[in-house]
């Protein structure tokens, strides 16, 4: 019984992740960027959730609506003003560039919140409790995994039936030929970068309440949304929340294992992947 629950809580921790990933999987499949930034932008949100937690004591979860808003504008922002300057087939600007507004970010946050470990309050959520076939699993975890999960749907189907997320979809495919339909890409890009760090914003408020974070958090942040993405397939939603699964499984059983691992034996699974299914999960199964 034990096991079924060790393997729970890795699916409850793989929402997670897959959530972490999320934003970045679609940045790079729409505009074929490596935002290097990702990371800091997530504990960005979680210390901007943490600010605006006392105004929503009776729901927690609550925050997450205001802190997507300010993030999918601060997207609109970051991509007309800084990165549509340096979009081309070269991509080597666009990394330098999010590498500096992670530099920045990492010591604004430093200055403004300080170098102490934080958690976002969640009150009687964090400690609250269901059980299942004699088996307790935590509230607050089992939420963020349905929230992942309607995120992954919700976006999934939008894409697919919305004009809008099919006109991003047609600009990711190539963005010269909808140029020709009137389609003005850079705006397309606006709007997915805006979701992106929506998505990654959502995340960071999670990643808040279940666990703390600190101002350089975001290193860990990045390379977990990193594997998540390599690992599901590049261009696959659900191919990333497989990824999500697998590391937040492998983590917890390694941890049942060998308490002191942390995220080793999650790391060596993603290595073993890149090494033997490079396309990750959706490339296996499009074979």
């Amino acid at each position: 019984m034990i096991w079924i629950e060790t393997i729970a809580n890795g699916i409850f921790l793989g929402g997670l992740y897959a959530l972490i990933g999320l934003g970045l999987g679609f940045t790079f499949g729409v505009m074929k960027i490596v935002n290097i930034a990702q990371g800091d932008f997530i504990v960005a949100a979680a210390f901007i959730g943490l600010a605006l937690a006392p105004w929503t004591p009776g729901a927690a979860l609550l925050v997450v609506i205001p802190v997507a808003i300010i993030a999918f504008l601060i997207g609109l922002a970051l991509q007309s003003l800084l990165i549509n300057r340096v979009l081309g087939k070269d991509q080597i600007p666009q990394i330098l560039l999010t590498f500096g507004i992670a530099i920045i970010l990492r010591n604004g946050m430093v200055e403004w919140f300080g170098a102490n470990s934080r958690s976002i309050p969640t009150g009687s959520l964090r400690f609250a409790s269901f059980s299942v076939g004699g088996l307790r699993f935590g509230v607050l975890p089992a939420l963020v995994l349905v929230i992942a999960l309607c995120l992954f749907a919700a976006l999934h189907w939008w894409l697919r039936h919305s004009r809008m997320g099919r006109t991003i979809v047609a600009t990711a495919d190539d963005y010269e030929v909808v140029q020709l339909l009137g389609v003005n890409y850079r705006r397309v890009y606006n709007i997915a970068t805006g979701i992106a760090l929506a998505l990654s914003a959502i995340a960071g408020v999670l990643l808040g309440m279940r666990g703390s974070f600190t101002p350089y958090s975001g290193v860990d942040r990045l390379l977990i949304a990193f594997e998540v993405v390599i690992i599901g397939g590049i261009g696959s939603f659900w191919g990333m929340f497989a990824g999500g699964l697998i590391l937040g499984v492998t983590q917890i059983v390694g941890l049942k294992f060998d308490p002191t691992a942390g995220l080793m034996y999650g790391h060596i699974v993603f290595f073993l992947i890149l090494i033997f299914a490079p396309m990750g999960i959706a490339g296996l199964l499009r074979r």
